[in-house]
C-alpha cells in the first residue's frame, strides 16, 4: 500500500490535475493521496497559498472580503469546471466557498485562513477520483503547545482511515485539541504525507513534484546535476537543511523511525525512476545497493553570520560553551554550527528572520557573560555542505574540497567536520558562494 503527495504544481490547473489523477489510478495499490493547495502555472502567477495570506491580511482592516476572495474564488471554479466536476452529484464547491467566506468575515484566523487552499483542493480531487475526503483536522493533532501529537494522530487514522477505501487529504493543517485549525510552516504538505505514510504503515511513501528526483547539486547554479539513485535518511536531512528544498527536512522523521522509504517521482515524467531514499543501515550493511560516490550532493545557503570568541585557557573555564550558548537561547538565536580550538570558540548563526537588535544584543551580553580577550564578527558568510556516507573511506578528500576551492579563487573561512563525517561544512564568503558551490560539484573523485 502507497501514501502518494502531490506538491502545488501537480494541482496548479485543471490539465496538471488530470495528469495526477492518472497517476493515482494507475496501481491499485495507491491508496491515501495527500495534497496542495494549487500552485503558479507559470512564474508570473500567484500561488494560492499566498492569495490565501494576502486575504487574511486584507480582512484585518475591512468589513467585507469579497474583493481580495474573488481570485481565489475564480482560481478554484476555473479548475472544477475544466474537471466537470459541477456534474458530480455532491458536488457542492459553492456552498464550501460560501463557508470559507463566512469564516474569515466572521474573524477567522490566519492559519485556518492559509489552510483553505489544502481543503478545497483535497475536496475537489476526492470527488475527481470518487474516494472519499478525510479532513486533516479531524486526523492530524497537535497538542495544546501547538506541538505535533503522534500518539493521538495515529489513534485517529487507524479509526477513520481505511485502507480498501482510500482517502484523499489535505497537507498542511492539522488540529488542536479545541478543534482550531493549526499549519505547518511552509512545505508542511510533504509532512502530512509522511505523517499519514507513517500511521497507515505504507509499503512507499511517493513523494510527487516536478523534479525527476534529489539532485546532486543546485541546477540554478551547476550544469546538469545528475539525479541521486538512492540517498539516505541521514543524507537526505544534511542536503535538505542546507537548502536541497525537494522535501522539507521534518517530513523524514514520521517514516524514518518505521523504516518506509520515500520515492520522490515528476508528476511531468512519471516514468522516470526518482530518488529513492531509505534508512541509512540499509545502505551501509549492503542491504540496499548503489553507485559507490564518495559524495552523494553539495548543497548549501547564504546569509549567515559567526561571531568567533577567543580567550586565553578557555578549555579550563568550565561552563564557558553553556554561557555562549544560554546567551544565544535568551535572545532567540539557533546555533548552526560551533568549530572550537583550546582557546577558541565560533558560533555560526542563520540571520534569516532575525533582527539586528538580536545580533547586538547578544554580543553585548557575551561580553558581559564570558569576557572574551577578543571576539570577531564575520558578516555575509554562506554554508556549504559536502555529503556523502563515502567521505571518510576516501584518502585525501579534504585535500581535493581545499585545492578545488584553491584553484577557484575562493578563501575558506571556516571548515567544520562533522563527527559522524557524514559532512564537511566550509564558510565562504556571500560572493563566492556560486562560484564555490561549483568548484565543489566539479570534484573529480
Amino acid at each position: 500500500m502507497k501514501v502518494l503527495k502531490f506538491g502545488g504544481t501537480s494541482m496548479a490547473n485543471a490539465d496538471t490535475v488530470k495528469r495526477v489523477a492518472d497517476i493515482v489510478n494507475a496501481e491499485s495499490v495507491n491508496r491515501f493521496v495527500v495534497v496542495s493547495a494549487p500552485g503558479k502555472r507559470d512564474k508570473q502567477d500567484t500561488k494560492v497559498t499566498d492569495m490565501l495570506y494576502a486575504l487574511y491580511e486584507y480582512r484585518r482592516t475591512h468589513d467585507d472580503c469579497t474583493p481580495a476572495f474573488e481570485p481565489v474564488v475564480n482560481r478554484f471554479s476555473e479548475i472544477a469546471d475544466k474537471l466537470e466536476l459541477f456534474r458530480i452529484d455532491g458536488f457542492d464547491l459553492k456552498g464550501e466557498l460560501e463557508k470559507i467566506k463566512y469564516a474569515v468575515d466572521g474573524g477567522a484566523d490566519r492559519d485556518y485562513v492559509a489552510s483553505r487552499g489544502e481543503y478545497l483542493s483535497a475536496y475537489m480531487f476526492a470527488h475527481l477520483l470518487n474516494r472519499p475526503f478525510a479532513d486533516a483536522k479531524e486526523i492530524i493533532r497537535f497538542d495544546a503547545s501547538g506541538n505535533f501529537d503522534e500518539k493521538t494522530t495515529f489513534e485517529l487514522c487507524a479509526k477513520k482511515l481505511d485502507a480498501k477505501a482510500g482517502a484523499v487529504i489535505p497537507g498542511f493543517y492539522g488540529g488542536m485539541p479545541n478543534g482550531a485549525v493549526k499549519t505547518f510552516s511552509r512545505g508542511g504538505s510533504d509532512v502530512t504525507g509522511a505523517i499519514i505514510a507513517g500511521a497507515t504503515g505504507a509499503s512507499v511513501y511517493e513523494n510527487w513534484t516536478d523534479v525527476d528526483g534529489f539532485l546532486s547539486g543546485d541546477p540554478k547554479v551547476v550544469d546538469g546535476p545528475r539525479v541521486i539513485d538512492v540517498i539516505t535518511y541521514r543524507e537526505l536531512r544534511e542536503l535538505s537543511y542546507m537548502g536541497a528544498a525537494v522535501l522539507h527536512p521534518e517530513s523524514i522523521f514520521p517514516v524514518r523511525k518505521r523504516d518506509i522509504p520515500i520515492r520522490i517521482r515528476n508528476t511531468f515524467n512519471p516514468g522516470a525512476k526518482g530518488t529513492l531514499i531509505v534508512p541509512t543501515e540499509q545502505v551501509l550493511s549492503g542491504k540496499i545497493k548503489r553507485e559507490e560516490l564518495p559524495l552523494t550532493g553539495i548543497a548549501g545557503k547564504k546569509d549567515f553570520l559567526s561571531v568567533q570568541i577567543e580567550k586565553s585557557m578557555m578549555n579550563n573555564e568550565k561552563g564557558f560553551a553553556r554561557k555562549v550558548l544560554s546567551v544565544l537561547e535568551e535572545f532567540g538565536l539557533s546555533l548552526e554550527h560551533m568549530p572550537s580550538g583550546i582557546d577558541t570558540l565560533s558560533v555560526v548563526i542563520d540571520k534569516h528572520g532575525v533582527e539586528r537588535a538580536q545580533i547586538d544584543g547578544m554580543l553585548k551580553k557575551l561580553n558581559e557573560s564570558v569576557s572574551p580577550d577578543r571576539m570577531e564578527v564575520i558578516d555575509n558568510i554562506a554554508l556549504i555542505a559536502v555529503v556523502g556516507h563515502g567521505m571518510n573511506r576516501r584518502k585525501g578528500m579534504m585535500s581535493a574540497i581545499t585545492g578545488a576551492l584553491y584553484e577557484a579563487d575562493v578563501n575558506i573561512r571556516m571548515i567544520d567536520q562533522g563527527s559522524s563525517e557524514l559532512n564537511i561544512i566550509i564558510a565562504v564568503e556571500n560572493c563566492d558562494y556560486e562560484k564555490a558551490i561549483r568548484a565543489l560539484h566539479g570534484l573529480d573523485l
